[in-house]
């Protein structure tokens, strides 16, 4: 179970997650997350039970600590695999929520995949990619019992910093670190 909050010394955590720069340090501004302000993230997984609320960035710098509590939360719950989560996809997921102007935490439907739980979806499924970006710890499905998919997928796309499916039938929003792009169901 994942503690309810985390404090601790702040820290680089390049060598951590893969990308794991702040995306201001690559000229990326995302509306909703100012550069210099604390960071916190609010997020529960229905499955496993786990539930987190933690302030992963704070005096200008990822704390590591929270960082690798929030890899372990967004950890594949079918085999307990974990990948280092790029901070980008939380920075995302943040300013996102963020926009909403909710407190309510996200519920987390999809995290990392482990390529064995990969491949046994793209077997159900035909909407799950071969070379998915959950397979890189850079995606998260995410949904919001207060915000529809549309509010949730405009906020996301506002952050103009990465990737938004908008699966209405299925109730959730696809947020990743990839190439700016949208796509819906």
């Amino acid at each position: 179970m994942c503690l309810p909050t985390v404090g601790g010394a702040a820290g680089s955590l390049a060598s951590y997650a893969p990308g794991g720069l702040d995306p201001g340090d690559n000229g990326v501004v995302i509306p909703g997350l100012d550069p210099s302000a604390p960071r916190r993230i609010r997020i529960y997984n229905h499955r496993s039970n786990d539930r987190i609320d933690v302030e992963y960035f704070a005096g200008g710098a990822y704390v590591s600590s929270a960082v690798q509590e929030f890899s372990y939360f967004m950890r594949d719950w079918r085999n307990n695999k974990t990948i280092g989560i790029d901070n980008r996809t939380v920075d995302i997921m943040t300013a996102a929520h963020n926009l909403m102007g909710t407190s309510e935490p996200y519920m987390l439907l999809s995290g990392y995949r482990s390529p064995e739980t990969n491949a046994m979806l793209r077997s159900r499924s035909s909407g799950v990619a071969r070379n998915s970006l959950h397979l890189r710890g850079q995606a998260a499905d995410l949904r919001l019992q207060s915000r529809s998919v549309n509010q949730m997928a405009r906020a996301a796309s506002a952050c103009a910093a990465g990737g938004v499916g908008r699966y209405s039938s299925s109730d959730f929003v696809h947020m990743d670190c990839g190439a700016v792009r949208n796509w819906g169901r």
